[in-house]
């Protein structure tokens, strides 16, 4: 089936799914009779393209088409996927679906954003009512992977199962609820915590900027990476669970919450807590406030990547996608064509990798050259195997040399040749490149080392006879610019 997602509605939902799926190689076409939805689609694209493309430590396929159109028909027509996000009215969800499902082809799968509605009341009505699923994301879509993916029992297993898939391969999570409920899990979750901070404002206990202060703070980061039962697992000490249980449980007949009971939703009341809110954040724009977000999202889940821990696994399984089946997938003796530089990293630049001056920080280079180092070891047979086997490549020395600068979301490709493959030396020299501009080169000397001893020591023959393959073939290409350049050397 095609990889074409319709979105039909614009808005922050919308938008996201838009971005999700166009940044990950999917054509998207947009429905939204807002005139202004182009451009609001745009700005939200302006932000995934810079935060998105930090989250992979390998770049994301080349990005989709983007098209607009007036006809919802036209819109839907061969699409393998539709995500349907407008607004929360039961009856125009329920209109919506009809005429999509009588222009759409009837295996695309059509999820429905929604916060609040079963499957099954979306599907009353319907032409194909298996053809209708729950897929309710949380914004900014483009980078929170959780999709709730809600199902009735009319939904067949393979519909189901594709569903699964194709939000898989867009590197998001699909929590699969098999039985409904009314706004599903997490917005119930949600819903109390909203609850209580309601009654916490109006009671004047707390203000708006303290409730959020309690919660980023504190629980707030413990559930970014380990969740509720996990982080109160660890509350109970070496008894687990099961204490804590038995040592908080009296507390729930206490009277610490008003869960059961809502505050009136006055004029006075939203006054005070959007007065408090204007206080807190006016001084930001909804766009400077998405941008900080982002920053802030990005840092803290590229720190759970690398514990492979919590959206931290989720990144890194999807990096496993991205690179299978890709040049930076292969072997050396994969490599039918070794006479030119070898392709050892194509990424972009993380949010969290640029300095004080907007563009990527100086240790970054270094980090960048050392993965492209990293990869080449692996191309030639020294990889995670061989390296607990007892035998690896240490730097003895490094070069860079900074001749252009990269922003963050930047694309950027290395390019590996060997200069020296012989016996235990292994003289590497990366050129880092966006597109056409050379952006740096680092040029390394390494010496292969027995983990045993920690002296140098004769690789394997096999990685020898890749070794020299590759700096036989390379021999034949005239010396780079800059190659054996000394620190402060003229141009």
């Amino acid at each position: 089936m095609s990889k074409i997602a319709t979105i039909v509605g614009g808005g922050v939902i919308g938008g996201g799914w838009a971005a999700r799926f166009l940044l990950n190689g999917w054509d998207v076409r947009i429905f939204d009779p807002d005139p202004q939805a182009e451009r609001k689609i745009g700005e939200v694209l302006d932000n995934a393209r810079r935060a998105l493309p930090g989250l992979t430590d390998v770049a994301l396929p080349t990005e989709g088409a983007l098209t607009f159109h007036d006809d919802l028909a036209e819109a839907v027509a061969g699409a393998a996927w539709i995500q349907e996000s407008v607004p929360e009215q039961l009856p125009l969800k329920q209109k919506v679906f009809a005429q999509i499902q009588a222009a759409c082809d009837p295996g695309a799968v059509i999820g429905s954003s929604t916060s609040g509605f079963k499957p099954s009341e979306l599907q009353a009505g319907a032409a194909w009512v298996g053809q209708i699923v729950v897929t309710h994301p949380f914004n900014p879509v483009y980078l929170l992977p959780v999709v709730e993916l809600v199902t009735s029992p009319d939904n067949p297993a393979e519909l189901v199962a594709r569903a699964a898939d194709t939000l898989t391969s867009i590197g998001m999570y699909p929590l699969h609820l098999k039985k409904e409920i009314d706004a599903h899990v997490a917005d119930r979750l949600l819903e109390a915590v909203w609850r209580e901070a309601l009654w916490l404002v109006k009671d004047e206990i707390a203000t708006t900027e303290e409730i959020d202060n309690a919660i980023r703070y504190g629980f707030g980061i413990r559930w970014a990476q380990m969740g509720l039962f996990e982080t109160y697992r660890i509350a109970g000490g070496e008894a687990g669970m099961r204490h804590f249980m038995a040592q908080f449980g009296p507390a729930l007949k206490w009277p610490w919450t008003k869960l059961m009971d809502v505050p009136e939703f006055t004029e006075d009341l939203v006054d005070l807590i959007a007065d408090q809110s204007d206080a807190q954040s006016g001084a930001y724009s909804i766009r400077e406030l998405e941008r900080i977000r982002d920053t802030n999202l990005v840092g803290m889940m590229r720190a759970l990547k690398a514990q492979n821990w919590g959206a931290g696994e989720l990144l890194n399984a999807q990096d496993g996608r991205l690179k299978s089946g890709s040049v930076l997938g292969a072997r050396a003796g994969e490599i039918a064509d070794v006479s030119q530089p070898i392709v050892t990293l194509r990424r972009a630049v993380p949010l969290d990798w640029t300095d004080y001056n907007g563009h990527m920080t100086e240790f970054r280079y270094l980090e960048a050259f050392a993965s492209a180092s990293d990869r080449f070891m692996e191309l030639v047979g020294a990889d995670a195997d061989y390296i607990a086997s007892g035998g690896s490549y240490f730097t003895a020395e490094s070069h860079i040399r900074h001749i252009d600068e990269l922003h963050a979301g930047a694309l950027f490709t290395i390019h590996t040749r060997v200069l020296l493959g012989q016996g235990k030396k292994m003289h590497l020299f990366h050129e880092m490149r966006a597109g056409d501009r050379l952006i740096a080169t680092g040029e390394h000397f390494l010496l292969h080392v027995s983990l045993e001893s920690r002296r140098p020591s004769d690789p394997s023959a096999e990685i020898q006879a890749a070794l020299e393959r590759i700096a036989t073939a390379h021999a034949a290409l005239p010396l780079p610019e800059g190659a054996g350049r000394f620190v402060g050397q003229p141009r």
